[in-house]
């Protein structure tokens, strides 16, 4: 039974960071992970151009039911922080809307970097290797189907539920339950939301369109991008807005944020008053999206022919459309997990369990999502650096 000092079971982004930190201070690490290639996920992300991170990172854009938790992490490991280590491999990168930075070439990068300073850190790493049993006397003892080991310090980096296609699996929250951990109910976050089937038949012929648009829920709101699909709204908006989501509730949708819609359409009705109401929204909108809803939301006309009042009812139904969802795409389609293991149980200094010495959780596995945009990756490097000063 081979003893090391540190043992991650994880070897996503925040395992691999919180490995390296380790193994730089001369730790002898082993990671675990039970699938045959490392880092599926991270290669996915970002559309395979990996958003590895936001320069406008702050504990604000983070959910969680402890939500100060995360100041501490990021604020000793900053997005500066990472770049400089894009800088030492000569990965380029690039910054695009609202302070997301990308991978120029592909997300593999930032794979092969964390490999090769698992290396440099002298890291062990063992693929397809699957966990039996953790337990512990006076030290980890980890059982795989590859052998059995032992470890003074155990990170758990497994991740959330999100992707399963990708290989997610709940044996995180496991293992926290096993210690007596409280796990917060989880749910798919950052996530498409699927039509009722009412609006199914109203609205599934739109797959394919994107209308720039405002998306709120409570207080919370979001002008990003939304895309019709087959099943549901997708794109950024939407996205976003889904970790706020919960089953029965409303959205509002303002699909022409940037324009006061009563005021334009009283402006056509003095220019153009015997133009059809129909053609004048298809000026501003796409003419799909303007054939479908004309058939529910107006009586099609010149509009010199519609009332004030009239005009101001159909303005509304653009900026103000009520959306209810029937449900979320799922944990298959969920870039992120919300919930997970309650970080009140944990030193947010070190990310260790304050119940038992020298258990650690990181990353997702962890109550705390970020926004879309780079800020999850940034906790997985954050949370990853601050447990491998410690482990």
């Amino acid at each position: 039974m081979k003893h090391y000092n540190v043992i991650i079971i994880g070897a996503g982004p925040s395992g691999l960071m919180c490995a390296i930190e380790a193994g730089k201070r001369g730790r002898n690490v082993l990671i675990i992970d039970h699938a045959d290639k490392i880092g599926k996920k991270l290669a996915i992300s970002g559309g395979g151009r990996c958003n590895f991170t936001n320069r406008n990172v702050t504990a604000d854009y983070y959910l969680s039911e402890n939500p100060r938790f995360a100041i501490s992490a990021l604020k000793r490991y900053r997005p500066s922080d990472f770049i400089a280590l894009l800088q030492k491999h000569n990965i380029r990168y690039h910054e695009e809307d609202h302070g997301q930075l990308f991978c120029d070439n592909s997300a593999k990068d930032i794979l092969a970097m964390l490999l090769k300073e698992c290396e440099e850190a002298g890291v062990t790493i063992h693929r397809g290797c699957n966990i039996l049993k953790v337990g512990e006397k006076k030290v980890f003892q980890i059982e795989t189907d590859l052998g059995s080991y032992t470890a003074d310090s155990l990170v758990i980096a497994t991740g959330g539920l999100s992707y399963s296609k990708t290989g997610a699996t709940p044996l995180g929250y496991g293992i926290a339950r096993q210690f007596g951990l409280k796990v917060i109910k989880t749910d798919p976050g950052l996530v498409p939301l699927h039509y009722s089937n009412d609006d199914m038949k109203r609205f599934k012929s739109l797959a394919g369109i994107t209308i720039k648009a405002e998306v709120s829920l409570g207080k919370q709101s979001f002008r990003e991008n939304i895309l019709f699909t087959h099943k549901g709204l997708s794109g950024p908006s939407i996205l976003q807005i889904s970790n706020y989501w919960g089953k029965g509730k409303e959205i509002e949708i303002n699909v022409l944020p940037e324009l006061d819609l009563l005021q334009y359409l009283t402006d056509q009705k003095l220019k153009h008053p015997k133009k059809l109401l129909k053609t004048i929204l298809t000026w501003i909108l796409p003419r799909r999206f303007i054939d479908v809803t004309a058939s529910l939301w107006f009586n099609n006309r010149p509009i010199g022919e519609i009332p004030d009042k009239e005009l101001k009812n159909i303005s509304s139904k653009y900026s103000q459309w009520k959306f209810k969802p029937a449900c979320s795409a799922g944990y298959d389609f969920a870039e992120v997990t919300l919930g997970g293991v309650d970080t009140r149980e944990l030193s947010s200094k070190t990310m260790e369990s304050t119940k038992i010495k020298g258990l650690f959780f990181l990353g997702e596995v962890l109550d705390m999502t970020g926004h879309l945009g780079g800020y999850n990756l940034q906790w997985a490097w954050a949370s990853g650096y601050a447990a491998g000063q410690y482990v």
